[in-house]
């Protein structure tokens, strides 16, 4: 589902701010609560500056033991866009914004709008851990045996014998 912010709305706009709610499930992600994020969009002159709260909960998959747990999400975003190319922009504001640690401008090459919902998946997946473990007490895959872990392509390496060189 799109979520399309014109950027000709923001600019006739009192203040050239636009404020956006957001609650659904974002598809290609388990959620088992809908994603919520109340944004706050602004102007800038050649710059557009979206930030905003998320939160909401995701089902992940553990990566020791594979159990399925969940995980709440809650967090920041602070996403700056330029309307033109990034150098023409700076050249003709000569405004100055300070880029934080982490921050990237994204350049929409003139495009007349953003899609919200696409900023939304990325910051959503950006924000799962990138190890997904279920808690602090997972044993892992210590319900495997060794059967369970043994490739049988390997067998054939099994017999292979290494002998040193004699000095």
């Amino acid at each position: 589902m799109e979520k399309i912010l014109l950027i000709e709305d923001l600019e006739k706009a009192e203040n050239k701010t636009l404020y956006c709610t957001f609650e659904e499930e974002i598809e290609g992600i388990e959620c088992l609560t809908p994603i919520h994020a109340d944004l706050c969009v602004r102007s800038l002159g050649e710059f557009i500056q979206i930030t905003g709260h998320v939160t909401g909960t995701v089902e992940l998959e553990c990566d020791l033991c594979l159990d399925k747990y969940s995980q709440d999400l809650d967090f920041e975003i602070d996403e700056l866009y330029t309307k033109g190319s990034l150098l023409g922009a700076y050249d003709e504001s000569g405004q100055e914004f300070e880029i934080k640690d982490g921050q990237f401008v994204t350049d929409l090459n003139g495009a007349k709008e953003i899609d919200i919902y696409d900023l939304l998946y990325q910051s959503v997946i950006l924000n799962i851990p990138n190890k997904k473990v279920c808690g602090i007490n997972c044993k892992g895959r210590e319900f495997l045996t060794e059967e369970d872990t043994t490739d049988p392509r390997l067998d054939i390496f099994k017999d292979i014998e290494i002998n040193p060189k004699n000095s």
